[in-house]
């Protein structure tokens, strides 16, 4: 791949985005697909990447960033410091940086990327490549017992693949980001499978077939232990408990926190992970799983936004994207959102296969408003979000003017749906504080 530029950090702001900005004129005019720049940079900054905690390292389609928040709740419920980097952000650059339980300050973050920039001395770069970099100095500069880094695309030539993690985690795979990934499932699995290290540990979902015959492939040629859902270890859940079993024994847990059923699995990887690591976790860390946070993943909304609606109604925001997400959302919607219409207003960004992702959930809506942002980075027109619902989808504007549409036709309480973009979540964030 080759590039002259990349585009405007529009996703950015204050003055971290101010040196991004900066950084990201250093784009590189090829696009090698290795890790060289980075190594680069990381030896200029003294390896800090060899200076962390231990390092659970999770990769993945769909799920990675509930996995990641399911690990800290469970860690930080049996008392350790846990630092967590995940991506993308959705309002703000800083919530990518967890530190010791904490999100990074903005002066602290600043002071990061300028010390990075000096290092770089103007070398081609990727302003990914910056990120994970401020996570590894981050993390080495400040004592925790656990270091959550979730991988940004893939995972072979993934920024954040210069590790080496005491434990991988490879969620559930399906296709998405075919033109960096490759156009089979196959191919996709193979590049999440090259986080796998030698000896070391992966913990992984239940996966189709053919992707999981190229996993095992991997964990095999690498001598690594492969932990998979159902053969070495299971979750169950009833209408108020989980149980999981794995070969040391089985945990009877609380539901956890985040909804959806695909959250019982992501629960079932980070509990998995921990008892495989040698961190001390005690069993009643694992009720950790009915305290996790993670924004945007069918959560629902209480601040300004729902003031344009009436009273009775419900505002849900969900930041999945691709058709893997929008089955698990009409799977949800048919088990536990039967009872008052729904109505979706959806955007997605401008490279996602937009068509499967609302084949699913037509027939479950009473109606679909396409919108755009004027801030959502990489936004796909209206015009096409409509044509890929066979016209069945209206253009609702904005947000904003979409529940307005809703508020003036409800004539009984009604639940709303926002979907389709973590970037266009991230602006319904910000609007709804």
């Amino acid at each position: 791949m080759s590039s002259s530029s990349s585009s405007i950090l529009t996703e950015f702001s204050g003055r971290s985005g101010q040196i991004l900005e900066r950084l990201n004129t250093l784009y590189p005019a090829l696009i090698d697909l290795s890790l060289d720049r980075l190594k680069r940079l990381l030896n200029d900054l003294g390896n800090p990447q060899q200076k962390m905690p231990p390092i659970i390292h999770v990769a993945g389609t769909n799920g990675k960033g509930s996995t990641c928040a399911f690990l800290r709740a469970i860690g930080e419920e049996a008392g350790l410091k846990v630092h967590v980097s995940t991506s993308p952000h959705l309002v703000d650059v800083t919530e990518r940086f967890r530190i010791a339980g904490e999100l990074v300050s903005e002066n602290e973050l600043s002071e990061v990327l300028m010390e990075i920039e000096r290092v770089n001395n103007q070398q081609p770069i990727t302003v990914f490549e910056v990120l994970t970099a401020a996570a590894f100095v981050l993390f080495s500069k400040n004592r925790a017992d656990l270091a959550i880094i979730e991988v940004g695309l893939g995972g072979r030539f993934d920024a954040t693949n210069v590790i080496t993690p005491m434990i991988s985690i490879i969620t559930s795979i399906s296709m998405d980001h075919e033109a960096f990934l490759g156009a089979n499932l196959a191919k996709i699995a193979h590049e999440k499978a090259g986080i796998i290290k030698e000896n070391i540990p992966v913990i992984v979902d239940q996966q189709k077939p053919e992707a999981l015959r190229v996993i095992k492939e991997v964990a095999q040629s690498l001598n690594a232990p492969c932990l998979i859902k159902n053969q070495d270890w299971s979750i169950i859940p009833t209408e108020t408990k989980l149980f999981y079993k794995d070969a040391k024994g089985e945990l009877e847990l609380p539901l956890p926190s985040l909804l959806g059923e695909h959250q019982f699995r992501n629960a079932g990887l980070a509990i998995t992970a921990l008892r495989t690591s040698q961190l001390p976790i005690p069993d009643h860390a694992y009720q950790g799983i009915a305290k996790a946070v993670w924004p945007a993943r069918l959560q629902r909304l209480y601040g300004q936004l729902i003031n344009l609606v009436p009273s009775d109604c419900e505002i849900w925001l969900d930041g999945g994207h691709n058709p893997d997400a929008g089955q698990v959302l009409a799977q949800m919607i048919q088990k536990k959102w039967q009872d008052k219409p729904l109505h979706l207003i959806v955007g997605m960004k401008d490279n996602k296969n937009v068509r499967e992702y609302l084949a699913p959930l037509i027939p479950l809506s009473a109606s679909i408003q396409a919108v755009m942002e004027p801030d959502q980075h990489l936004a796909m027109p209206i015009t096409e979000i409509i044509k890929a619902s066979d016209n069945y989808a209206i253009s609702g504007g904005t947000v904003k003017e979409a529940l307005s549409v809703i508020k003036k036709q409800a004539t009984s309480p009604v639940r709303i749906l926002i979907c389709g973009s973590l970037y266009l979540a991230g602006s319904v964030l910000k609007q709804d504080q």
